[in-house]
């Protein structure tokens, strides 16, 4: 699972963004301006019935500061 989802700093991160853009979820806006300090992504290749996928998980961040529910929408 991605550690993005409890870190401060995940609505203005690139590299989230560059996860989202993987797993094809588009963010509209343009706010991803942070720069994470050495990151690890780990890639798993999963099966499905007749195809595969790419899992895109980021595992390691030097920059995490945790934000449990950074991920929801303040709307």
């Amino acid at each position: 699972m991605c550690i993005c989802i409890n870190c401060k700093h995940i609505k203005y991160c690139k590299t989230y963004s560059f996860i989202e853009s993987k797993h094809k979820i588009k963010t509209h806006d343009n706010l991803h301006t942070f720069i994470p300090n050495h990151t690890i992504i780990q890639v798993n290749l999963k099966k499905q019935t007749r195809s595969y996928i790419l899992d895109w998980d980021l595992i390691e961040c030097l920059s995490f500061i945790e934000k449990p529910g950074s991920w929801i929408s303040e709307n």
